[in-house]
């Protein structure tokens, strides 16, 4: 059909298709030798559209075929997500170096369910480490994402503000609280003093082995209540359990002695704790924020000559594949149940109604408390009790040695 102006191809995703002629105002075009050796025609526009009454199917194959020879791979990712309002991605920001998602083991497990969620809804994962840069707030705007999961921060973190400016469904694991953002994770504070309990019974000298307690991560030995600039939500709620656990005992708050590490890896507990041990006043009691730390503390009292529990009790938190065959007592929450859980917020889900289940078995999902619109799961105490005379003459458990299991269930506190 001579005369009718050059040739465009266009192409949408369509299983049934038609060619349409265009303008015939459209530029000369600068390759007609090109399209014809391709098997396009000079004349003519080609459209891939959905067929219509009275109008010609050209065929889907051959189209795409000689969209093939022409070396066009199809529509760009960006321009199809703007067409959809969709980027098929979920957004995870991460307030660590970005290897500490891999590393750790229970950071590992919380992305192992976001990621078990986004497998079985079809879309991708994109992680956004922050470092405390000025950098951090643009990275969270520029994010190409349809949600957002923040792993824990600080309470003074301005991404949170950024992603709560988004518009986009978000959630924050573990805290802090923000307006509109709701909270997945457990009581720490009630987990804490739980297992504080267990680990200061007949304790004489106890200590912590703590979390950063903000984004300076400043290593310190320090004593008390925590402070104003304690702006890690995790590492606050924890420190205040074990304070109470120790209050309970009738224990001073100056009695107890935080020991602030300034990352969550064994080394730095096994350091901590290995120069408490030389210490004049070395610990009787250990309670650690993290299995991690704790069996840094475990090989710390192994160097020193320290049994446990008959030296120093020690205890962890999470129940780490590797908590078991060291015999350490801890805690367990399912770090992979509440990534599942952030992930359906994050990607919209309706919330589901609260569930709580007084019994607190392992691994229950997280629930929601209505009144703050934050979650929480249960946690479960595992290791042994052996009992040790405590102050009086009565008895009391100690951890360490042989593994029991024993439970206890998060509270509605939030």
């Amino acid at each position: 059909m001579p005369g009718r102006g050059p040739l465009r191809l266009v192409l949408c995703i369509d299983t049934q298709l038609q060619c349409s002629r265009g303008s015939t105002t459209e530029p000369a075009d600068p390759a007609p030798g090109r399209r014809r050796s391709r098997g396009v025609g000079d004349d003519g526009v080609l459209r891939l559209l959905p067929a219509r009454a009275g109008r010609a199917r050209y065929p889907a194959a051959k189209v795409r075929a000689a969209a093939d020879r022409l070396g066009y791979p199809g529509p760009h990712p960006g321009a199809r997500s703007l067409r959809r309002g969709r980027a098929g991605s979920l957004g995870l920001i991460l307030g660590e170096r970005l290897t500490y998602a891999f590393d750790d083991p229970q950071a590992a497990r919380f992305l192992a369910g976001v990621a078990e969620i986004c497998a079985a809804e079809g879309v991708g994962l994109t992680l956004v480490p922050i470092t405390g840069a000025a950098s951090d707030v643009q990275r969270v705007a520029e994010a190409v994402v349809d949600g957002f999961v923040v792993w824990t921060t600080s309470d003074d973190d301005p991404v949170l503000d950024a992603v709560a400016a988004s518009g986009l469904p978000a959630v924050v694991h573990a805290g802090p609280d923000r307006p509109g953002l709701p909270v997945v994770g457990i009581d720490d504070r009630a987990a804490a003093g739980a297992i504080g309990r267990l680990a200061f019974t007949g304790a004489a000298r106890p200590a912590v082995l703590s979390f950063p307690v903000n984004r300076d991560r400043a290593r310190a030995l320090v004593t008390g209540p925590p402070g104003p600039a304690v702006t890690y939500p995790v590492t606050r709620h924890r420190w205040d359990g074990f304070l109470d656990a120790w209050r309970e005992t009738g224990g001073a708050p100056a009695g107890l002695r935080v020991a602030v590490c300034p990352a969550n890896a064994t080394a730095h507990g096994e350091a901590f704790a290995a120069e408490l041990f030389r210490g004049d006043d070395p610990p009787d009691s250990i309670a650690a924020m993290s299995d991690e730390l704790a069996l840094g503390a475990l090989r710390a009292a192994a160097a020193n000559g320290r049994s446990v529990p008959g030296d120093v009790a020690i205890t962890g938190w999470d129940d780490s594949d590797a908590a078991a065959p060291a015999g350490l007592t801890t805690l367990r929450q399912s770090l992979r149940d509440q990534g599942k859980r952030c992930a359906r917020i994050a990607l919209g889900h309706p919330r589901p109604a609260q569930t709580q289940d007084p019994a607190g078995l392992a691994g229950d999902p997280a629930h929601e408390h209505p009144s703050a619109g934050s979650r929480f799961s249960p946690a479960v105490l595992t290791g042994s009790a052996i009992p040790r005379p405590r102050p009086g003459g009565a008895t009391g458990g100690r951890p360490g040695g042989r593994r029991r299991t024993s439970r206890w269930a998060a509270s509605a506190a939030w």
